[in-house]
């Protein structure tokens, strides 16, 4: 009988395990040193290693030769553990099993020693599902633990445990697997199988995974059978309904063009392939990510990366409060998809909403061009405004001079974007005189000094005060004298009163009076 690959490669000692390091190295040190707790709790989402690590640290424990970090494997003990056969090791699956009945039959059993191992030992998963009652039968016995008994509780949800039961174990958090190190441990997989696979398809089981080493596993089984025995990006793809990378590349071309044809061309393109549209802006969504982290940290992108050119292209297309507003609307537009007419409407409106909410720049800011086949109208709706100014774009139209608290005004008109305007948010106005301006930006914010956004930060005050020399030095400014301190500040302001409203509601306050209800912190936020 052929065994799942999930199963054939589970990890039967501390060192097969991978991505929990973190939590390895603590177990480890306590088994070595004989420092033994009555209770652990292990946390994290589904398939990261929260049983596997039980019955390890189970083996671990009961290994005929002795409590071990490295248990042997080969002893009765731990071949009947590997097996699912040793007595003293209890599994109990806490969503089939979670009356108070159930529990306290366990607990019974508990207070006998062992049959045949070192301690007896109680791997209770998704504990999180028992009852009220079943958790304070469990409470009693925690409190007052028999010497050979150990229990492993394991748990998607630790929120949902009571605070009395989490204070009596010890606790280990278990991280999602990033996908480099479920790639890694793919290809050691398929090593030790004989199977080739394209780099690329295992890229593509790696983030479809989630995190999840076992589903990594699930769904590489899946991919050798629907390659009869090969795994190739192409039939991955198509086994995943995963979208092929070029057309989010064009999707967001056609966003920084502002075409709106080829948005929809892409749209339908997707369509007729009967890709899924969800994937489609879970995808678009990550892409959007690694193109902000190029904005930010260029240097991150890796020579060897086969997109580096077309990520860092489009990095140098689109503003940072583009790339922001895209990445918003495609995790909106991920959840809305299910209330859509259909997916189709639902993915193609998510795109026209980003097309729409897009800011018409300016010429010259070289931010991206004005002539677009979507926005054909746009520089006609400008133009008007432009014919209708007096006097040339050098010509002063402000007052040669300017007070420090004026500053954070000004640069709320300016007609700046990109990180340019970012410059201008984060300075503060020492002086302006005699045709020279001094501006101070903080030292955290000292990255922003590039000459090209410094000279778009001097064009755009120019068009408004006519020729001057600006100079930016790097110092500390006084409290609230930039525009980016007061909209924090005006941000914390509106957050505060949103909460002092919802706290001060009549409804909400009968809700936590009366019924036990409690706000979320982070769930209220103020009306835009």
């Amino acid at each position: 009988m052929t065994l799942a690959l999930a199963r054939k490669y589970r990890p039967r000692t501390f060192t097969e395990v991978v991505g929990q390091e973190h939590v390895v190295r603590a177990l480890t040190n306590a088994l070595t040193q004989n420092r033994l707790h009555h209770a652990y709790l292990l946390t994290g989402t589904r398939g990261v290693g929260k049983t596997t690590l039980a019955r390890i640290i189970a083996k671990a424990l009961n290994c005929e030769t002795g409590i071990t970090a490295t248990p042997c494997g080969v002893c009765g003990a731990c071949k009947e553990i590997d097996g699912g056969r040793f007595i003293d090791l209890i599994e109990l699956d806490a969503a089939s099993n979670t009356q108070v009945d159930s529990m306290r039959e366990l607990l019974e059993n508990a207070l006998y020693a062992p049959t045949s191992g070192r301690f007896k030992v109680y791997i209770i998963d998704e504990v999180h599902m028992l009852s009220r009652n079943a958790f304070n039968a469990m409470l009693k016995t925690l409190e007052e633990p028999p010497e050979h008994v150990k229990f492993i509780l394991a748990t998607t949800d630790p929120q949902k445990i009571p605070v009395t039961v989490l204070s009596r174990c010890l606790q280990f958090m278990l991280k999602q697997i990033p996908p480099p190190v479920i790639r890694a441990q793919l290809e050691k997989v398929l090593g030790l199988e004989g199977v080739a696979a394209e780099p690329g398809a295992l890229n593509l089981i790696a983030r479809s995974a989630q995190g999840s080493m076992r589903d990594a596993l699930s769904l590489l089984d899946q991919a050798i059978a629907h390659g009869a025995g090969k795994v190739e990006e192409g039939a991955v793809r198509d086994m995943l309904g995963a979208v092929d990378a070029s057309y989010l590349y064009t999707l967001i071309e056609a966003l920084a063009a502002r075409d709106g044809p080829a948005l929809l061309a892409q749209a339908d393109a997707l369509e007729a392939r009967g890709l899924s549209f969800e994937s489609a802006l879970q995808e678009l969504a990550s892409l959007l990510h690694r193109i902000a982290v190029a904005q930010t940290l260029p240097e991150t992108v890796a020579d060897d990366d086969p997109e580096r050119e077309r990520v860092l292209k489009l990095a140098q297309a689109l503003t940072p409060e583009d790339v922001q507003l895209f990445y918003q609307i495609a995790l909106r537009g991920r959840g809305d998809l299910p209330l859509a007419p259909d997916e189709y409407a639902g993915f193609t409106m998510t795109l026209m909403r980003m097309l729409a909410f897009l800011p018409v720049s300016d010429e010259g800011s070289g931010a991206r061009p004005q002539s677009r086949p979507a926005t054909a109208a746009a520089p006609a709706r400008s133009a008007p405004l432009r014919a209708a100014e007096p006097t040339p774009a050098t010509t002063p139209v402000s007052p040669r001079k300017l007070a420090p608290e004026a500053w954070p005004d000004t640069v709320a008109q300016l007609k700046l974007g990109g990180m340019a305007r970012m410059l201008a948010q984060h300075c503060a106005l020492q002086s302006f005189a005699d045709g020279r301006m001094q501006l101070i930006v903080p030292e955290a914010h000292k990255h922003l000094l590039d000459p090209a956004y410094r000279e778009k930060l001097k064009t755009a005050l120019e068009e408004r005060f006519g020729p001057l020399r600006l100079d930016v030095s790097v110092g500390q400014a006084v409290d609230g004298g930039t525009l980016a301190e007061r909209e924090d500040r005006e941000r914390v302001e509106r957050q505060t009163r949103a909460t002092e409203s919802i706290e001060r509601d009549p409804f909400v306050r009968d809700l936590v009076e009366n019924f036990d209800a409690r706000v979320i912190d982070g769930s209220i936020r103020p009306l835009q």
